[in-house]
């Protein structure tokens, strides 16, 4: 038998129970992973708490890395002893082995170590969608981001120094503000102590930023759409502090354009999320990424993980070993 973490109530930490469960063999389009590294990302927190809809019981988690041990009728370009990862499909990440729609996988490169990639999977592929896709940059443009050092925001960081582009970083402390400057943030703003649209408008000499990565949601909604130059771009993409409720109003002041993207509907076709994948991959081999685990807890310890992540005292990402 295998274990995983299970939901059976929604709630705190508390809730999430390490439990035995039948993993069985995969069908016709399916794969069993047996997973090395398990990502922990916010999204679990909205999913355990209620604020995403999970029908109980049920596991939790969509991100993990690990080698393919058995495959199902009709999988054609996965086999078994295949490194892999993954970012979407059914909730259940949270395990020693699953089975997996083969079609959500994702290929690791030599190269990439399993315990870099747990790090890349989901954080590296949303940075590559918000810099490359939903709001693509150039290289030379100056932008907004918040969060920059937690697990998508030190990605980014580096992601922003390899394109040209100026990036300005927020962060809870000082410790943080080391931490995004050292991974190429090339401003930071400490938001304990320093208000984010005086110096946003201070380092631009009055002129805003093209564009706000907001992850954070209800807290940074009125300072994000303070720093925007006209016709400038709020990308919402995550409410950490809160939903997002928006008077359209607001947005006439400058002609400011507004996006909530969602992950599933940038990945689709499978050649496209593969394609995400190597551009990412391509940074990490040449070294313009480097992105390893900050905070590593045992499987069986997902919810002091849970309650790490939630008290913002983490730095980069967090991952659990089965």
């Amino acid at each position: 038998m295998n274990k995983a973490i299970r939901l059976h109530a929604i709630g705190g930490a508390e809730v999430l129970r390490y439990e035995e469960v039948d993993v069985g063999e995969p069908g016709h389009g399916e794969a069993r992973v047996r997973h090395s590294f398990i990502a922990v990302n916010f999204a679990d927190i909205y999913f355990r708490t209620g604020f995403y809809p999970l029908a109980l019981p049920n596991g939790l988690g969509t991100d993990a890395v690990g080698v393919v041990e058995a495959v199902g009728p009709g999988v054609t370009d996965i086999r078994i002893g295949d490194r892999v990862g993954y970012l979407v499909g059914p909730q259940g990440a949270y395990a020693q082995a699953r089975v997996m729609p083969a079609d959500v996988l994702i290929p690791l490169p030599d190269g990439v170590s399993d315990r870099t990639a747990s790090s890349l999977i989901m954080k590296g592929m949303t940075a590559q969608y918000l810099f490359r896709q939903v709001y693509p940059l150039q290289g030379g443009e100056t932008i907004l981001y918040h969060a920059a050092a937690g697990g998508v925001g030190l990605i980014a960081c580096q992601w922003a120094r390899a394109l040209g582009v100026t990036m300005i970083g927020t962060v809870s402390t000082d410790e943080k503000a080391v931490a995004a400057r050292a991974n190429g943030c090339t401003h930071t703003i400490v938001t304990s102590r320093e208000d984010i649209a005086s110096r946003v408008l201070e380092i631009t000499e009055g002129r805003g930023v093209s564009v706000v990565y907001d992850s954070v949601g209800k807290d940074t909604l009125e300072a994000s759409l303070a720093c925007l130059r006209t016709r400038g771009t709020l990308v919402s993409n995550g409410t950490s502090s809160g939903p997002v409720m928006l008077n359209v109003k607001l947005l006439g002041a400058k002609s400011i354009w507004i996006t909530r993207p969602a992950m599933r509907h940038y990945i689709e076709p499978r050649a496209h999320m593969l394609a995400m994948a190597r551009e990412l991959f391509d940074h990490v081999l040449v070294g313009n990424i480097v992105s390893e685990p900050k905070q590593t807890f045992a499987l069986a310890d997902a919810a002091e993980a849970h309650r790490a992540l939630e008290s913002r005292k983490t730095i980069g990402s967090t991952v659990l070993v089965p």
